[in-house]
């Protein structure tokens, strides 16, 4: 399984010099069909999307995408409490607990 990114070219440069090679450049006129070769795509396990490019989506492809487990699409940008109830979700474990909570 690999990393995956899809968004503008500006967004995904940080996680191309990380070493990720399975690059969607997307913006607002092809997001929606980037976005369905991505997580079609079984080499991806964890994609990487910009929070902020979800909007581009249909509400009901957005669900989709978000419930998503093969591969694990993870907002960056968002809330934080987003991306704890994913990895939660994920692994079973709520890898954010306190031990006042």
């Amino acid at each position: 399984m690999e990393i995956g990114v899809i968004g503008s070219d500006e967004f995904t440069l940080g996680f191309r010099l990380a070493g990720v090679r399975r690059v969607f450049v997307a913006d607002k006129s092809n997001y929606q069909e980037k976005m369905q070769e991505a997580i079609a795509d079984a080499n991806i396990g964890i994609l990487a999307v910009n929070a902020e490019d979800l909007q581009y989506l249909p509400a009901n492809m957005k669900t989709k995408v978000l419930d998503s487990i093969q591969p694990v699409v993870v907002p960056v940008g968002g809330d934080q409490s987003d991306l704890r109830e994913k990895v939660k979700k994920v692994i079973g474990v709520d890898l954010y607990k306190t031990e006042d909570e």
